[in-house]
């Protein structure tokens, strides 16, 4: 009876929704890449049970330099470090240092249908821009991606809109793999920021565009690694519209971008922006965004080159970060193998 009453007046605590989310090791993160998703990544650790991966293996769909590949991951290891994912709260790994992905993708390649993915829009994109490499993997990553989720039974995956496709594709292949053979995975819910509070960020050159690393203008893209005196230029010659008034309304893209940014990186209203800004042109507008960006990302350009200087310390995070991992994903891989009717070692 005293057993009972202890418990009552101390309930078990509610498990956490989990989280899994992903980035490519493609160089420094945009602007666009931090806001809309790894600004989220530390908003959401103290509310989830997060677990964030650099996605290196799918980094390989395009031909890659191996030296420089090895490089840039570690430097977006660091580069999250430095955004404020915190190791003790949450899992940081390296994809490729949990071997689970690779067995869960041909698993999951065997519950995944040749029309489906002949869908992907991205398959479509990535082989008219690599022609010359249209590969099977450039075809089927949208699985190794599903696996990615799946193995960590995630409740929720933050997506922007162009990935959304990708997460149903992952709640079928879970959903159909569950009919097969049983409930196995958790079949994860999308998680998309408010596009107003960084959820797609736009090119500064052209405002119909996503801000990419692709764009032929360099003053397009901002990096966050990009020094002060850079960014605000780069803000001062954002392409705008000739209305001159700071509002946040259809047919205003250059400016509903930036006030889109401000925000993000302010934590302003798009309502409290508009009255701060009545009356004022918008080169005064430009020049406070690029301000306020600027001071937004110093620290995390302190923090990033600290974490790149101490080696030792970032090898004991990603190792400790891949060893979390692969306790999960290996019981969710047993699952799999056993319900599918493999032989257990």
């Amino acid at each position: 009876m005293e057993n009972i009453e202890q418990n009552a007046q101390n309930p078990i605590p509610e498990r956490k929704k989990r989280i899994f989310s992903g980035i490519q090791p493609t160089g420094v993160f945009t602007l666009g890449n931090y806001l809309g998703a790894i600004k989220n990544w530390k908003a959401l650790q103290d509310e989830y049970d997060c677990i964030y991966s650099i996605v290196n293996m799918h980094a390989i769909t395009v031909r890659q330099d191996p030296a420089e590949l090895r490089k840039r991951t570690l430097e977006s290891y660091a580069l999250a470090l430095a955004c404020g994912i915190d190791p003790e709260k949450s899992i940081l790994f390296i994809q490729s240092h949990v071997p689970a992905h690779a067995e869960a993708n041909w698993v999951l390649s065997c519950s995944t249908q040749f029309g489906e993915l002949s869908r992907m829009t991205q398959f479509k994109d990535k082989s008219a821009k690599h022609a010359d490499n249209i590969n099977a993997g450039l075809f089927t990553y949208p699985v190794l991606m599903a696996g990615d989720i799946l193995l960590y039974q995630a409740d929720v995956v933050p997506v922007g809109v162009d990935q959304k496709q990708h997460l149903e594709l992952a709640r079928d292949v879970a959903e159909r793999f569950n009919n097969l053979y049983g409930k196995t995975f958790t079949v994860p819910e999308p998680y998309i920021a408010s596009s107003r509070g960084g959820g797609k960020i736009m090119s500064l050159s052209d405002p119909t565009k996503k801000m990419s690393k692709s764009d032929e203008n360099p003053k397009g893209c901002v990096y966050i690694l990009d020094e002060p005196n850079v960014i605000i230029k780069k803000f001062k010659s954002a392409v705008t519209d000739s209305d001159m008034e700071v509002a946040y309304r259809e047919g205003k893209d250059g400016i509903n971008n930036l006030m889109t940014i401000y925000g993000a990186v302010t934590g302003f209203s798009m309502d409290s922006i508009e009255r701060d800004f009545e009356g004022k042109g918008y080169g005064d507008f430009k020049k406070s965004v690029g301000e306020a960006v600027a001071e937004h990302l110093a620290p995390i350009r302190e923090n990033y080159s600290r974490y790149l200087s101490e080696k030792a310390y970032l090898e004991d995070c990603y190792r400790k970060g891949a060893e979390q991992a692969e306790r999960i994903a290996q019981r969710t891989i047993d699952k799999m193998y056993k319900k599918v009717g493999f032989v257990a070692r």
